[in-house]
């Protein structure tokens, strides 16, 4: 009889042995399975959280199956304890082990809402936006420009107060190409995200502030801000030179980080800027002078501000070091900061004839070989402006 008990213990054993073998198999198998998210979502993840509530939170928005197994594949895989708080994209059909690695891996949040200081060359704008997960895209909630140089700038909104309020908050300036280093500056005094403050004896050398997207956390400071920026054109710099065609004008990295300030100044589109370099390289090439506006407005305001009017006939027959229009050669110096693609463009030009060229009312430049090609390109366009001043 003993004998007989031990046996069907032992195969209840066995049975129960085999179930759990199951259950433990099928509890894997939901955990790495794709996940009943039929869009993507924002998983916000309050500081002092843990993953009970996280999984509770999860499965009322139908992103996994079974809190349970969420919560023991955390457990398993040693990540209970390593829950960030944050805001963080889910895709749709994310796994529940795909999930624990987006709330536990660190680093800044994915989604929710993030706040953009767009330094532009003439203004600069705070925009907030909220990521619309479902379809992949920020949504813009609120725009305004903060005071600036006694400015008072615009009305802060609300939506903007309640953001900066929120921890989880994302922040990132984005420099536009051709700015100046003293508009970078003066509209940094405008994010009240950073701190610290720039002193006139510190600020960096013209030119050497590249033009990016630079993701910052609320309390950042300006100098660390300023360092990564300069470090950034430094190393495109170093870069570009590497790259440079035979035969240039000029010998130098910083020469060549000049002659992209004027063709980043000279042009907006980007298929004309390796066009307008090979017309300031045949030019200097030829010995004659550059003979550009932007050059000229630079020794006007130094850098400073916008000169808001055309250019007087006493400042294009000045004898400033950048008035092309009297000098030979390049001018001291960066009239702005370049872009990587002007940077490219003044090491590589186009191979052309041209020697000219002049607005033709699309937002681009006619080229021109000769003189008198020029000069009809200079009179259709003066004729597009008459036009669009009648309007």
């Amino acid at each position: 009889m003993w004998r007989s008990i031990a046996s069907n213990a032992l195969t209840l054993l066995i049975v129960a042995l085999v179930a759990l073998a199951g259950v433990i198999a099928w509890g894997k198998s939901q955990y790495t399975a794709e996940g009943p998210l039929d869009q993507a979502i924002c998983l916000r993840v309050p500081s002092g959280s843990n993953m009970r509530r996280v999984s509770e939170d999860l499965a009322g928005q139908h992103a996994i199956s079974n809190p349970s197994i969420f919560r023991i594949g955390a457990d398993y895989s040693d990540k209970s304890q390593q829950l960030k708080a944050g805001a963080f994209l889910v895709d749709e059909g994310a796994s529940m082990a795909e999930i624990i690695e987006i709330i536990t891996r660190g680093g800044a949040s994915t989604c929710g809402t993030e706040v953009v200081y767009r330094i532009g060359v003439n203004r600069a704008l705070m925009q907030v936006r909220e990521l619309d997960p479902a379809q992949g895209n920020y949504v813009e909630t609120a725009e305004f420009q903060p005071g600036e140089a006694g400015d008072e700038g615009d009305a802060i909104p609300e939506t903007y107060t309640k953001v900066r309020a929120d921890a989880n908050t994302r922040y990132r300036v984005l420099v536009a190409e051709g700015t100046t280093v003293w508009r970078v500056v003066e509209s940094l005094k405008g994010a009240d995200f950073l701190t610290g403050s720039v002193e006139a004896d510190e600020m960096p050398a013209e030119g050497m502030l590249a033009p990016d997207s630079y993701e910052v956390r609320d309390g950042d400071d300006v100098d660390a801000l300023l360092a990564r920026m300069e470090a950034v054109q430094q190393q495109r710099i170093d870069t570009v030179w590497a790259t440079r065609v035979d035969s240039l004008p000029f010998e130098t990295p910083e020469e060549m980080l000049t002659m992209a300030s004027i063709i980043e100044k000279e042009t907006g589109v980007a298929a004309e800027r390796r066009q307008v370099a090979s017309v300031f390289e045949n030019r200097l090439k030829r010995g004659m002078k550059l003979q550009t506006d932007p050059t000229v407005i630079y020794g006007v305001t130094n850098g400073i501000g916008v000169l808001g009017r055309g250019l007087r006939q006493s400042e294009l027959q000045s004898n400033s070091p950048y008035n092309t229009y009297v000098i030979e050669g390049m001018p001291p110096g960066p009239i702005a900061n370049p872009g990587l693609e002007a940077l490219e463009a003044a090491v590589n030009p186009d191979t052309t004839p041209y020697l000219f060229f002049v607005a033709d009312g699309t937002g681009g430049h006619a080229f021109a070989e000769t003189l008198a090609e020029h000069n009809a390109n200079v009179a259709k366009w003066r004729e597009i402006e008459a036009q669009r001043a009648s309007e």
